[in-house]
């Protein structure tokens, strides 16, 4: 771990916090003195660091300490977490068996303007893009990299709302007066536009491991990557497809020195090490754009990479060997696991083994297949109440603090796994997907070859062209749970609609059912549109 770096964000939002008040759903946060001069106070590098920290931390206290985003607890407002909610539970990848408000209306596709855990990511995006307009505001001439870095993890927040919500509030100021709703069409174009004005400000690409100084800092690949997310979804956004862009950009970050991380090291897969204790050392960190560091000590979370371990476990599972339960820490919150319709993209015969997750992987043939079987049903339940309880369902063991060398984390609790937001082994799929979609539906020669790096890779057997529905479903072998899913579902048009592309639980149903399109957007806050008159409630949700 660069345990400077993460010290100087734990150092920074507690410098912070004397400058910023918590986000209440506007861009307009102020600070919390009237007469308080956030320059005067806040050091550079902090108000820089805070900027990353949001994406890391609940708020300035770390895992126990306060929020920044106001009416949702610290752990439950982790930006990984709330981004896991919104893109893995309303899909055919993720369910969730726990009653807290909001969570079953993700399972059965049914959240509107109230829902609490739609509410808090929105709130937390917006408290972020405030902190980089801080920053540019009082710093914007201090470091030209710096102020690179910040404008990206502005559009970043930004792509989240455009992504999922589409018209939103807008500024890149600090000011008082309630910021104008800019539509998701401009907003795409501001977007692009930024992100190709900033690139030439940020360093170039260069993988690095937590030893090394900047390591958990973005560079040009992370403009490039996000770019080429943009492009791939210029249709849903736009109207208007964008392929050749995309490739272009994938092909950038494909080119770049970031590559797919290959090497076994004893009994873990190439796949495995990215996610476990010690990627930021054991060699993984080569594939990983933008990580957001973790460390059990001096930068912990309930809504990171601890959400992702525990939320997904209940202590049972095992993870290294038939003699050995768990995934390295001590929380097991049994929550979140599989649909049945995930397992199938492993096991398309219906077949899946009820074995341990240490083993499943060559039951698959294929070492992304990190879940446990053992004691579980693959079905999630015959009725709403068996959706609550936690064997229903195989539960992920993608995520553990194991280090590959046997040795200890820092902290028994909290992980030192860092979650690598963005990895070169996207633009290897969107490439591929482009091509296919520039090519009528099929992978040429060209496309095929860069699934077939990540299938070999995972040891699973290659093919020669792919077809847009084997993409879709090669998305989710790649990354499920890492995030990705609702989006890759709207641009493939598997989600809201008469589209026939059913899952387990879809829209409340055991079977599945379609459901309207306008779910294909989120509602915009009912306390955003009481906060702010320029706003406007999506199509097809009530404004109450």
């Amino acid at each position: 771990m660069n345990t400077k770096f993460k010290y100087m964000f734990s150092a920074a939002a507690l410098l912070l916090s004397v400058g910023l008040s918590s986000c209440t759903g506007d861009l307009d946060v102020k600070p919390i003195d009237p007469n308080l001069n956030t320059k005067e106070n806040t050091p550079a590098e902090s108000s820089f660091n805070k900027c990353y920290a949001h994406i890391a931390m609940a708020g300035n206290g770390g895992a126990n300490g306060d929020c920044d985003v106001d009416g949702i607890d610290g752990g439950t407002s982790g930006y990984i977490r709330q981004l896991f909610n919104s893109q893995e539970l309303p899909t055919d990848e993720a369910i969730c068996s726990w009653g807290d408000e909001g969570v079953a209306n993700f399972n059965f596709n049914t959240y509107d303007a109230s829902n609490p855990m739609l509410k808090g990511f929105y709130n937390r995006l917006c408290v972020g893009i405030t902190y980089c307009n801080q920053y540019l505001s009082d710093y914007g001439d201090y470091n030209a990299t710096m102020s690179a870095e910040v404008r990206f993890i502005r559009a970043l927040n930004y792509y989240y709302l455009l992504d999922e919500w589409g018209n939103v509030p807008f500024t890149t100021a600090i000011s008082s007066t309630k910021p104008p709703r800019i539509k998701r069409a401009d907003l795409y174009k501001w977007l692009v536009g930024e992100l190709k004005e900033i690139e030439q400000g940020l360093n170039e690409p260069q993988p690095k491991v937590s030893s090394t100084q900047g390591y958990g800092r973005v560079d040009k690949a992370a403009a490039w990557l996000l770019l080429a997310r943009l492009y791939m979804n210029a249709e849903v956004y736009t109207g208007t497809a964008d392929w050749a862009d995309a490739k272009t950009y994938a092909k950038k970050v494909i080119d770049s020195p970031y590559k797919l991380y290959t090497a076994k090291k004893g009994q873990w897969s190439a796949y495995q090490q990215l996610f476990m204790g010690d990627n930021g050392e054991n060699g993984s960190s080569v594939e990983a754009i933008f990580p957001i560091l973790q460390d059990g000590k001096k930068t912990t979370s309930w809504g990171t990479t601890l959400f992702l371990m525990a939320g997904c476990n209940d202590n049972k599972e095992r993870v290294k060997s038939a003699t050995e339960k768990g995934n390295n820490t001590t929380e097991g919150w049994a929550g979140n696991r599989m649909r049945p319709d995930l397992v199938q993209k492993f096991f398309p015969n219906n077949d899946a083994p009820n074995i341990s997750a240490y083993a499943m992987p060559a039951a698959a043939d294929d070492d992304r297949a990190l879940f446990d079987g053992d004691g579980r049903n693959v079905t999630n339940g015959d009725d709403e109440n068996g959706v609550k309880v936690f064997t229903n369902g195989f539960s992920v063991c993608k995520f553990n603090n194991f280090k590959t060398d046997g040795s200890a984390g820092h902290d028994s609790k909290f992980p030192d796994a860092d979650f690598f937001l963005m990895r070169a082994a996207e633009a290897y799929l969107m490439y591929a997907e482009a091509d296919a979609r520039q090519n009528g539906g099929t992978t040429t020669a060209d496309g095929a070859k860069y699934i077939n790096e990540l299938r070999s890779r995972a040891h699973a057997t290659t093919h020669t062209a792919y077809s847009l529905r084997q993409i879709c479903d090669e998305w989710s072998r790649e990354f499920y749970f890492e995030g990705l899913r609702r989006t890759t579902l709207i641009r493939f048009g598997y989600f809201g609609g008469n589209i026939n592309y059913n899952w387990s639980w879809k829209g409340g149903v055991k079977n599945g059912r379609n459901f309207d399109a306008h779910l294909n957007l989120f509602p915009i806050p009912t306390s955003d549109l009481t906060a702010n008159g320029n706003l406007a409630q999506n199509p097809g949700y009530s404004s109450k």
